[in-house]
């Protein structure tokens, strides 16, 4: 009597949640879909079906295909920096260095700002202006005779977009850094020890012990910082606005949403970057439930 009696008092704890979850999660992606099928354009809502005619016409859009590419190119640059600079900083940070906390508070802090207010600096930072308005890293560039490093940055010429990845980079690496360097204290220093009885060198043994080890974090930080590249659209808006050589498909469906009021095709952007994540995200899911299930 009261096993049944604590159930529906559980059940009735969770239902507001699982009501909330079903109705503004699930419930607006079918929505969502549902407005993708249609012809909506204008104020008015139009719910005519037409199909998949707004995934056709994403597919033969120029500008849409310029999305990808970039998404590509901000992603990769993005995740190999993250990844690269946080595991850096977490082997840095293990070697029992003094004043740890200090700068693992330094490393962090960048996380808790938001990409609004970092592409605010960001834009000072890597301001392309030449001649005498020279001003950011240019400009220090230029005072310390390191002339070839100075560039236009964002507006560079198809790879404009790789620039805006650092910003994210800064931002993310010390997120990246606290996980890494969360499983580096994770692995026992017997494993280490052993090694070195063996014969093996620290390059030896970071390779072929540490790095293995630290291989569920590294897929970890790739499908965190994977999944926010797919969808960044602050950070861009914020050091270069809405450019169309730097344009992601996240501005291109905020503007043919509320700009050009094209719901249907804007939906159907927002289901475009829903599979995408739901693409890089779902197998990682099932690793980790396969992980768990085996150990």
């Amino acid at each position: 009597m009261h096993n049944r009696r604590d159930k529906w008092l559980s059940f009735l704890l969770v239902s507001p949640s699982i009501i909330a979850v079903a109705i503004f999660v699930y419930g607006f992606i079918g929505w969502t879909i549902r407005v993708s099928l249609s012809g909506w354009k204008g104020l008015m809502p139009d719910y005519t079906f037409v199909g998949l005619k707004n995934y056709a016409t994403l597919l033969n859009d120029p500008r849409f295909q310029i999305d990808i590419r970039n998404t590509l190119i901000f992603t990769a640059v993005f995740l190999v920096g993250a990844v690269l600079l946080g595991l850096a900083l977490a082997i840095m940070l293990d070697q029992g260095l003094k004043g740890e906390a200090f700068f693992r508070g330094i490393f962090l802090f960048p996380m808790a700002i938001s990409y609004i207010v970092t592409g605010v600096v960001w834009r000072w930072l890597m301001n392309p202006a030449m001649g005498s308005r020279l001003s950011g890293f240019n400009l220090l560039f230029k005072s310390l005779g390191l002339d070839f490093l100075v560039n236009t940055w964002h507006t560079t010429p198809y790879w404009g977009i790789a620039f805006l990845a650092i910003p994210a980079i800064w931002q993310l690496s010390g997120y990246t850094m606290a996980m890494y360097l969360a499983g580096l204290r994770a692995i026992p220093d017997q494993l280490r020890e052993a090694a070195r009885v063996d014969g093996a060198s620290e390059w030896q043994i970071m390779r072929y012990i540490i790095l293995p080890l630290l291989t569920p974090v590294t897929l970890s930080a790739v499908i965190i910082i994977g999944h926010m590249s797919l969808k960044v659209f602050d950070l861009i808006v914020a050091v270069a606005g809405k450019q169309l050589p730097l344009d992601v498909p996240a501005i291109y469906m905020w503007q043919a949403t509320f700009d050009g009021n094209f719901y249907g095709l804007g939906a159907a952007i927002g289901v475009f970057l829903l599979i995408s994540v739901a693409i890089l995200i779902i197998p990682y899911i099932r690793f980790t439930l396969r992980s768990e299930e085996n150990s």
